[in-house]
């Protein structure tokens, strides 16, 4: 079993079930269960694309392109 919950940077996070902390990308380390689970998942594919899902909601679709088509800004 699966839990997502979300960091305080607003990130989607999935773990293991018997998982005490967890570290977010952003360097925050969790206490999992002093947080809100969001859902429950049966393995880690549902939980790879729910926590996608979740963050293609907050942040919009993810795309790649290459350095050159980047406009410089400078």
């Amino acid at each position: 079993m699966y839990l997502i919950y979300r960091c305080d940077c607003g990130r989607a996070v999935y773990s293991k079930e018997k998982v005490a902390t967890k570290k977010c990308v952003c360097g925050k380390n969790l206490k999992v269960k002093e947080r809100r689970i969001i859902a429950k998942v049966e393995d880690i594919g549902q939980a790879s694309d729910k926590v996608r899902k979740l963050q293609e909601e907050k942040y919009g679709e993810a795309f790649f392109t290459t350095a050159d088509k980047i406009p410089n800004k400078r």
